[in-house]
C-alpha cells in the first residue's frame, strides 16, 4: 500500500494558490483513478482506490501546510507504512514552472511542510515530488499565497500529467527508475 499527499493548505481562499499545487496534484490523480476524496480522518481528507494495481490511499491534510507531517504520521502510524511508501507532493520555488524534481530523500529545504513531516517520522528518508512554482520576485509569502497567472495556468495541466506519470512509475516500478525519467532540464518530457 502506498500513501500519496499532496501539501496544501485547506479553505476557498488558498485555492489555486502556488502553496496549494500539492493538493491540486492530488485531485489531478482522484479524477484520473476515480478515487473520490469523501473520508475526513487523521486531521486530512482521503480516499482509497488502486494506482497501477497497488492499493494507495490520497491525502490533503487539513492542518495547515504547517503541520502537514500531525496527519501523514497518524494515516503512516495506523496503516503500518513504512516511508518509502510514503509519496509526497509539494510546491518548491527553486523550480521553474513546469519543472519537477523527484527525489528519495533530503532536506526541508526551507518548506515547512516538509519540515515538519521529517520531524513527525523522525528521517528525512521518503520519496517526494517536487513541483515547480517559480522563484519569488518580492515577497516569498506572497508569492507562494499567490495565484499563477493566465500563462502559468497553461503549463500547469501538462505539468500535473507528469507528476502522474512519476507517481505511476514510484508505485508501478520505483522512485529511481522515475527520477531517471522525469528529473532534467525539461521535466515534462516524461509526460
Amino acid at each position: 500500500m502506498y500513501l500519496v499527499v499532496g501539501l496544501g493548505n485547506p479553505g476557498k481562499e488558498y485555492e489555486g494558490t502556488r502553496h496549494n499545487i500539492g493538493f491540486e496534484a492530488i485531485d489531478y490523480l482522484s479524477d484520473k483513478y476515480n478515487i473520490e476524496l469523501n473520508r475526513e480522518k487523521f486531521k486530512g481528507v482521503f480516499g482509497e482506490g488502486f494506482i497501477q494495481g497497488k492499493k494507495v490511499i490520497l491525502l490533503k491534510p487539513t492542518t495547515y501546510m504547517n503541520l502537514s507531517g500531525d496527519s501523514i504520521r497518524e494515516v503512516a502510524n495506523f496503516y503500518k507504512l513504512s516511508n518509502e511508501e510514503i509519496i509526497v507532493l509539494y510546491d518548491d520555488i527553486s523550480l521553474a514552472i513546469g519543472r519537477l524534481r523527484v527525489r528519495e530523500k533530503g532536506s526541508h529545504g526551507g518548506h515547512n511542510g516538509i519540515k515538519s513531516i521529517i520531524a513527525n517520522l523522525a528521517t528525512d528518508v521518503f520519496p517526494r515530488v517536487k513541483i515547480g512554482v517559480g522563484a519569488p520576485k518580492g515577497d516569498l509569502v506572497s508569492h507562494v499565497l499567490g495565484k499563477f497567472s493566465k500563462e502559468e495556468n497553461e503549463v500547469l495541466d501538462k505539468t500535473l500529467r507528469a507528476v502522474t506519470e512519476a507517481v505511476e512509475i514510484m508505485i508501478d516500478k520505483d522512485t529511481k527508475e522515475a527520477m531517471n525519467k522525469c528529473n532534467g532540464f525539461d521535466a515534462l518530457k516524461c509526460v
